[in-house]
């Protein structure tokens, strides 16, 4: 399945987006208010430089003792963001995302403007139903092909013990 095709991505909202300038506190102020987890930082034409993330705020403010009201993005944004096209694989994704330890994947058009924000939870969401029917197929293997009506046989049998057990 491509991005393009994930109900996730045709309702996500305009990804949020700031200036390279901005200050820290003044970025997680909006993103706070706006409850998102990433912001999209770009440069002065205007393109994507980098991202910051909610990671970006713990582990290169809050743990490095920076002052936010002092900080500008760039100096702790995450650089080299890897992208994706609406027409990328999810799975492929999905599997990247997983192995190099990231969540937050930008979408980009064929102009270079960032038209989404992916999260690994909307490529999550896909897998559950695929995961569950190899879960029923391997059920479906593991079990004998009549056991469901041996099992009711079964009861019924105990059952009927049962029953001649209290009645003599």
């Amino acid at each position: 399945m491509r991005i393009i095709d994930r109900i996730e991505f045709k309702s996500k909202p305009k990804p949020l987006t700031t200036h390279q300038d901005t200050l820290v506190s003044e970025a997680v102020a909006e993103m706070s208010a706006k409850n998102y987890g990433s912001v999209v930082v770009n440069g002065d034409d205007g393109k994507m430089v980098g991202l910051f993330t909610e990671r970006d705020v713990m582990k290169r403010i809050v743990n490095a003792g920076l002052d936010a009201k002092k900080t500008k993005i760039a100096d702790v944004m995450t650089r080299d963001v890897r992208t994706a096209g609406p027409e990328d694989s999810v799975h492929d994704w999905l599997r990247i995302m997983s192995n190099e330890r990231f969540r937050r994947l930008p979408v980009i058009d064929e102009n270079g403007d960032v038209i989404a924000i992916m999260t690994q939870g909307d490529f999550v969401s896909y897998t559950w139903p695929d995961l569950l029917a190899q879960a029923n197929e391997a059920l479906n293997k593991a079990t004998p092909k009549y056991f469901q009506a041996y099992l009711l046989i079964g009861a019924a049998m105990l059952y009927s013990l049962v029953l001649v057990w209290f009645l003599t």
